[in-house]
């Protein structure tokens, strides 16, 4: 007979989490499968954070630092790992302690996951939701990165399960996988039984999901299984949209319809495409290209990441790929506060009959120009009903649209800045025909969004308010 939770030591078996405030809302997936929204209803845009390290290199001191600069910036998720990649069963947390007891997943170590308890709860009080991570995928492949390999499907649903009923009423979202690929039937074997013991252990309380290797996604393995509630993709860390970003509308196309969700772009200081002697570090430009890129052509929120912080790097740290900065100086570059921009703008219109249509634009004789190519990408999306539609524009370059795909006899157009969230009137326009406009600073590599809406409907200016 297989061996179930009670294998546990019977102190471990019932350690319940204890949050600190009042329990975030239930997170669900909307009626049309399309985006996420909280158990009354209310949409749920995710802006996430990759913090990998978070529960393990921090102390409760500095992981309280993080987290309030996060959630004053609009951050609604961090994404963080129990069993984290670097040495993560060797290398102690800030407490010198280990999660696990003779790297044994039987027996996890209950002074580490009280700290893991105590960042949950912390981020739950500040209104963000944990992407949680039960470990990174070198814990049961050991394609790159330190082991040792410790799980088995036996194991890994009993800690699954083990889990699942330690943060039954916290406010999270399970992330299985870490970055690994999923090979062969074995490695396939160890994520379903983790994901039945999460679901065994919270009674489906929390939504379930998996973070796959870089350029890929979760539908590939995964896409037909009952318990991946929505699609994760890692486009990865290059700025180019072929290739790459195109992918979430992929995603967003197939059936049986899940959401979806880039989990992993380009990080803020990244080593761009991995070869910084060839192309230097990422800057705030290249983080807000994927945002809108994603958002746009599908996505129902954003991961942003900065290459400080994914590993809390510091002195007291070996630098992984040439980090720039400390975690402590990441955590204010430009990119973390526009992706908050972005979140509010997508929050000023109605959230959940958002599709992605790239019809909206009318393409060039040339069409690499518009709707472009590379870095030069244009994209659209717009209200199902017509009540609105943007374009992001990555460049100062005259495009056209179509105004038929807005409802009413007049559109009011608007300017979105999505570097610092003003927004401009352009004018309100006769509802006909096609329209050309010239972003404010042609000739030059600076990114916009045109808004356009359904003058009738008196939205508000983009990015002022949440409507919802």
């Amino acid at each position: 007979m297989k061996p179930r939770l009670l294998a546990l030591p019977f102190v471990l078996a019932l350690a319940t989490f204890a949050g600190i405030a009042a329990p975030l809302p239930r997170l669900k997936v909307s009626d049309n499968h399309r985006f996420l929204v909280t158990a009354e209803g209310k949409p749920f845009f995710w802006l996430g954070d990759t913090t990998w390290e978070l529960f393990h290199r921090l102390d409760r001191e500095e992981a309280g630092r993080f987290l309030e600069n996060r959630a004053a910036k609009g951050f609604n998720v961090v994404q963080a790992v129990a069993l984290a990649e670097f040495d993560g069963l060797t290398a102690p947390n800030a407490y010198g302690r280990l999660p696990l007891k003779d790297n044994d997943p039987l027996r996890p170590d209950e002074e580490y996951f009280k700290h893991v308890d105590w960042i949950v709860a912390k981020a739950n009080s500040l209104g963000i939701y944990v992407g949680f991570l039960p470990t990174w995928g070198d814990k049961w492949n050991k394609k790159w990165g330190a082991g040792p390999e410790v799980f088995t499907p036996e194991n890994a649903e009993i800690y699954g399960e083990w889990l699942g009923r330690r943060y039954k009423d916290a406010g999270l979202v399970w992330i299985l996988g870490g970055d690994r690929p999923v090979e062969n039937d074995g490695h396939k074997g160890i994520i379903h039984a983790m994901a039945r013991g999460l679901r065994n252990g919270d009674g489906g309380a929390h939504l379930i999901t998996f973070h796959p290797t870089g350029g890929s996604g979760s539908s590939v393995p995964f896409h037909d299984a009952a318990w991946l509630d929505f699609n994760m993709r890692q486009n990865g860390h290059d700025p180019e949209f072929t290739g790459r970003y195109d992918k979430t509308r992929e995603d967003h196309d197939r059936t049986p319809v899940k959401p979806v969700l880039d989990g992993e772009p380009i990080y803020e200081g990244h080593p761009v495409s991995f070869d910084a002697k060839k192309h230097g570090h990422s800057v705030a430009a290249d983080i807000r290209r994927p945002f809108y890129w994603d958002v746009f052509t599908g996505g129902f929120g954003h991961t942003y990441g900065h290459h400080s912080v994914w590993s809390m790097h510091s002195s007291k740290h070996k630098p992984v790929n040439s980090p720039i900065m400390p975690w402590t100086e990441a955590i204010d570059e430009p990119g973390a506060s526009q992706v908050g921009i972005g979140r509010r703008l997508m929050e000023s219109r109605p959230f959940l009959t958002r599709i992605p249509d790239d019809s909206v634009l009318v393409p060039t004789e040339y069409p690499t120009l518009v709707p472009g190519a590379g870095t030069r990408r244009f994209v659209a999306t717009r209200d199902a009903d017509g009540s609105y539609a943007m374009v992001y524009v990555p460049v100062g370059r005259t495009f056209s649209v179509r105004m038929d795909k807005i409802s009413g006899a007049k559109v009011k157009a608007w300017w979105f800045d999505p570097r610092d969230g003003k927004a401009t009137v352009i004018g309100t326009f006769a509802n006909r025909g096609e329209r050309a406009f010239t972003p404010p600073a042609p000739g030059e590599l600076l990114d916009w969004v045109l808004v356009l809406d359904d003058a009738a409907k008196r939205y508000p200016a983009p990015g002022s308010r949440n409507i919802h």
